[in-house]
C-alpha cells in the first residue's frame, strides 16, 4: 500500500477516536446540530476504519506466517497462509481505496429529469415516452417516487419534451451518468416499406437544488409571464391563464410549467425547476473545465454528447461510452437498467483510483 494512502487511512483512524471521545462527553448533547454532524462523520468514517483495522490483522498474519517458514513442521501450513494472504491483500487494499475515493455531494439529492424529442419527429417524440417510462418502471423498481411537473405531447403520442420530479434514496447517485443523447434505431410503425429509421431523444439529470434559497436568485431579474396553458382538447383545456414561464434575464434560463390548473402552484413548480437548471449551468461550467484537463470515461456530461444505442432489430443496446453493448432490449425498456448503471459506476471508480494513483 502506498505510504500517502497509508496516512490518510491513520488520519481517519485517529480522527475516529476523537470523535468517539467527543460523543461520549456530557456536553454532547447540549448542541443537537453539533451532535447530529458528529454522529454522521462518524457514521462515514466507521466502515473505512473498520476495514483497515482488517487489513492491518490480514498484514500481521503474512509476517507471522513468514517467520514460521523457518520451522520445518511449520513450514507447509506457513506457505498456504502466505498464499492466501497475498490473495486478500490486494483485494481488500482497492476496496480501502473505493472507500477513500471522494464522495459526489450531490449523490444523495433528488433530481429533475427532462427528456426532449430530438432528430426524428413524430417517431422522436414517441421514443421520448418510451424513455418516460423506462425510467419511471426503474424509479418502481427503487421505490423512488416520480412527480410530472411539465408534459408536451405530440399528436401521435409521447412526448415532444417531458420533465418530472425523481425523489428518493440515492436518485442522482443512480441517475446521473444518464444525461446526454439517446439515439432509437427501429422501423416505424408508419414505415411502410419496412426501412429501419434513427431517431434522438436529450435527457438531462439534474441534481435539485435544495430549496429556491439555494441558487441566489434576484426577483428583480426575472420575467414571469402567464399563458393559457396548451392541452388535447376537450374539457381539459384551462379557461384561464394558469400556465407560468419565468425567464431569468441575466443567463436566458427558461422554465415552464402547465400542468396545475393552479397558477400559484405552477409558479412554484416553474421556480424550482428554474433554480435548478442555473445550478446545473453552474456545475456543468465547472466540470467543463475540469474536464478540459482530464477527459471522463462515462463522458462529460455534455446534453449533445451521443451516448447510447437502442437497436430494436437487433434487440440491442449499446453504451458507447464504456463499450457495453446488452442483447436485452426488451427487458431494459422496462426499467431493467441495474446492470447498464452497474458498469457506468465502476468505470467512474476505477477513473478515479487512476487519478488517485497520480496523486
Amino acid at each position: 500500500m502506498k505510504s500517502a494512502i497509508r496516512q490518510k487511512l491513520e488520519r481517519l483512524a485517529f480522527r475516529l477516536e476523537e470523535v468517539d471521545t467527543l460523543l461520549a462527553s456530557k456536553e454532547a448533547t447540549q448542541d443537537m446540530s453539533a451532535f447530529r454532524r458528529l454522529s454522521l462523520e462518524r457514521a462515514e468514517i466507521e466502515p473505512v476504519t473498520r476495514l483497515y483495522a482488517h487489513y492491518l490483522q490480514i498484514e500481521t498474519n503474512l509476517r507471522q506466517a513468514e517467520a514460521m517458514r523457518s520451522d520445518s513442521e511449520m513450514r507447509e501450513l506457513a506457505e498456504e497462509e502466505i498464499a492466501a494472504t497475498k490473495i486478500e491483500l490486494p483485494a481488500l487494499e482497492l476496496e480501502l481505496q473505493k472507500l477513500l475515493l471522494p464522495r459526489d455531494p450531490d449523490d444523495a439529492r433528488d433530481i429533475l429529469l427532462e427528456i426532449r424529442a430530438g432528430t426524428g419527429g413524430d417517431e422522436s417524440a414517441l421514443f421520448a415516452g418510451e424513455l418516460f417510462r423506462m425510467y419511471s418502471r426503474y424509479a418502481e423498481r427503487q421505490r423512488w417516487q416520480v412527480e410530472t411537473l411539465s408534459a408536451n405531447a405530440s399528436e401521435l403520442g409521447g412526448y415532444r419534451e417531458i420533465i418530472c420530479r425523481v425523489t428518493g434514496a440515492n436518485v442522482y447517485a443512480r441517475l446521473k451518468f444518464e444525461s446526454g443523447a439517446h439515439r432509437v434505431q427501429r422501423v416505424p410503425e408508419t414505415e411502410t416499406q419496412g426501412r429501419i429509421h434513427t431517431s434522438a431523444c436529450t435527457v438531462a439529470v439534474m441534481p435539485e437544488a435544495d430549496a429556491v434559497g439555494e441558487v441566489q436568485i434576484n426577483p428583480a431579474e426575472l420575467r414571469i409571464d402567464t399563458f393559457r396553458a396548451a392541452g388535447a382538447g376537450g374539457q381539459h383545456i384551462n379557461k384561464t391563464d394558469s400556465a407560468v414561464r419565468v425567464t431569468h434575464l441575466p443567463t436566458g434560463i427558461v422554465a415552464e410549467c402547465q400542468d396545475s390548473r393552479s397558477q400559484h402552484q405552477n409558479r412554484a413548480s416553474a421556480l424550482r425547476v428554474l433554480a435548478t437548471r442555473i445550478r446545473d449551468a453552474q456545475i456543468r461550467a465547472q466540470q467543463a473545465k475540469e474536464a478540459a484537463t482530464r477527459k471522463s470515461l462515462v463522458g462529460s456530461g455534455d446534453r449533445s454528447e451521443r451516448i447510447r444505442t437502442y437497436n430494436f432489430p437487433q434487440g440491442r443496446v449499446t453504451d458507447h461510452r464504456i463499450n457495453l453493448t446488452l442483447y436485452k432490449i426488451t427487458a431494459i425498456m422496462e426499467g431493467d437498467l441495474d446492470e447498464i448503471i452497474n458498469a457506468l459506476t465502476v468505470e467512474h471508480q476505477m477513473e478515479q483510483l487512476a487519478a488517485l494513483a497520480e496523486t
